[in-house]
């Protein structure tokens, strides 16, 4: 990677943050409380896979599901940091063992019964996602108790009075 991309992301990143802090005062402590996700953990993630990659030869397939999980929690924990959304992306802890058990699979010997809890846990962060989502939309929203009883009654009309029509 070209280091001048890198760098330059980088300050145009702080530069981003700093002009939407709302004249907040930005400190080296400020800095670690919202990016240490970004400090600490995404880099120990990054680390087993190049140890994975590198190292090991691709020999080592058992870093890649530690190192799957710290990547995605690191990159869970640094989203809800940035953007104070932790009761929607807690879901994301689920997820980060199936990345890891996936990373796992894909690398390693394809045992197919993987795929068993992999998807069980993608299914359930899924449905977390949307359903703590669409309350968090929900409850935002002053609104939001009648719009949603209103649709209730809706489709419970809609069930109830209009039947499909039969196939001869």
């Amino acid at each position: 990677m070209n280091r001048n991309l890198f760098v330059g992301a980088i300050l145009i990143v702080l530069g981003a943050l700093l002009v939407f802090s709302g004249g907040e005062a930005w400190s080296t402590g400020t800095m670690f409380t919202y990016f240490w996700p970004t400090l600490f953990v995404i880099p120990v993630g990054v680390f087993l896979h190049w140890m994975y990659f590198s190292v090991t030869n691709r020999r080592g397939v058992g870093l890649l599901i530690p190192g799957g999980i710290l990547v995605t929690t690191g990159v869970v924990c640094q989203i809800s940091m940035l953007f104070d959304s932790w009761a929607i992306m807690w879901p994301g802890f689920i997820l980060a063992v199936a990345v890891g058990l996936f990373e796992f699979y894909w690398m390693g010997s394809r045992n197919r019964y993987l795929l068993i809890p992999i998807n069980i846990l993608t299914a359930l962060s899924t449905i977390f996602f949307v359903v703590f989502t669409i309350s968090s939309l929900f409850s935002h929203l002053y609104v939001g108790k009648p719009i949603l009883a209103m649709i209730l009654i809706l489709v419970g009309a809609f069930i109830l009075f209009f039947k499909k029509k039969e196939l001869v």
